[in-house]
């Protein structure tokens, strides 16, 4: 596989205004927090969010310059699929403004969707987690089952009934298909199958009744294995002979990445193992490189992302925060990976329950330290707003 290569990641977020709460739909809002483009099984890669769009000639625009990127594509869509209240059952992917009585206008024709993504000329591979009301729940469900839906891609993914409420978290599909992204697999090689992270996602997410589920072809070189063993390093040249000695010391052992096995013995819920082996590895770090360098901030990701696994929102909350604030010493405001850092801060805050207060000065603070932060500083401030004096002073 080329790695050189130079790919693209693009998020479409199909969600009505009807649809929308107070916050910008939770599923896309974790996929973008989960840094996409560390997923992709190419050097470098642009990732481009289209959330709330308006006018279907627009997301068109967005989905042919996509194509054109010569190396792999993700194409991952959530919202809401709907059909015209008359006279049509064509599927279409709702936009900021489609309602059924609109939405043959306002929503993106799903045909268009997948007629573009067949013209790309490299690895793509389709994802969905949307939602469908129950005039458009038989034509998406018929569309699913007769290969409409995938329209002759790589593709896999879910479609669920519309609930009642706007949903205030991440659908479950999502969460535990970037879950099997994050963890990857230590015997798969280089790239992941999306077909083994399809059917995990499926048998962990707990799905809601009457879901139907989207599978189809294969996607090739699209999803890099994080869990995937690094290249050794070329040997180094010979050294010059030494003098003979009386004793000669036995050659240290080559170190090997703990990373997969870490990550693997969370995968199989022993926590406690995963993180005392992440402690162990993070006092090295800090002794051989000192508090402030890359390796030390790298085990702060580790850690907090197995706090996420292990289901400790609010310690894996502060974790991340601790994670962007190193990024952002070194690296300022700017920084794209400080910023990703600080947006799985917000998420995992966001499901800390009773302790999302207290720790909401500390995100605020970091919020107040980026550029364009303005809905999620708006977010922790409405959290500060509601707490009880003591908590948010």
């Amino acid at each position: 596989m080329d790695h050189a290569t130079h790919g693209c990641v693009l998020l479409l977020d199909g969600t009505p205004d009807g649809r929308r709460g107070a916050l910008p739909n939770p599923t896309a809002h974790a996929i973008a927090g989960a840094s996409p483009r560390g997923f992709l099984a190419a050097a470098s890669a642009d990732v481009v969010q289209l959330p709330a769009m308006a006018g279907p000639q627009s997301v068109l625009a967005y989905l042919q310059d996509a194509v054109r990127v010569p190396g792999p594509l993700l194409m991952w869509v959530t919202g809401h699929l709907m059909v015209p209240a008359r006279r049509s059952t064509e599927l279409h992917l709702a936009l900021r403004e489609s309602t059924a009585a609109t939405v043959r206008y306002t929503g993106l024709p799903w045909e268009w969707l997948v007629r573009a993504l067949r013209g790309h000329p490299g690895p793509t591979l389709l994802l969905l987690d949307a939602e469908a009301d129950a005039q458009a729940w038989p034509h998406v469900a018929a569309a699913a089952h007769d290969g409409r839906l995938a329209g002759g891609l790589p593709a896999c993914g879910v479609i669920t009934p519309t609930p009642d409420r706007p949903a205030q978290e991440a659908g479950p599909y999502t969460r535990s298909f970037l879950t099997a992204l994050s963890v990857g697999h230590p015997t798969a090689g280089p790239t992941l199958d999306p077909a083994l992270l399809h059917q995990l996602a499926l048998a962990q997410a707990g799905l809601p009744e009457g879901f139907v589920a989207l599978r189809s072809g294969t996607a090739g070189a699209v999803l890099t294995n994080r869990a995937a063993p690094r290249p050794a390093a070329p040997p180094a040249p010979a050294p010059a002979p030494a003098p003979p000695v009386a004793a000669e010391a036995p050659a240290p052992p080559r170190e090997e990445d703990p990373l997969p096995r870490i990550l693997a013995a969370a995968h199989a819920g022993r926590h406690n193992e995963a993180a005392a082996m992440a402690a162990a590895w993070e006092q090295q770090a800090l002794r051989r490189h000192g508090p402030h360098s890359p390796e030390a901030g790298l085990w702060i990701e580790v850690r907090a992302d197995l706090a996420r696994l292990a289901g400790d929102h609010p310690r894996a909350a502060e974790l991340w925060m601790s994670a962007a604030s190193h990024r952002l010493a070194g690296g300022g405001p700017a920084d794209a990976e400080a910023l990703a850092a600080l947006k799985r801060a917000h998420y995992c805050w966001q499901h800390s329950g009773d302790r999302a207060s207290g720790l909401a000065p500390a995100l605020l603070a970091l919020w107040e330290r980026v550029p364009d932060s303005g809905g999620a500083a708006a977010d922790v401030r409405a959290r500060l707003q509601e707490a009880p004096p003591s908590l948010s002073r």
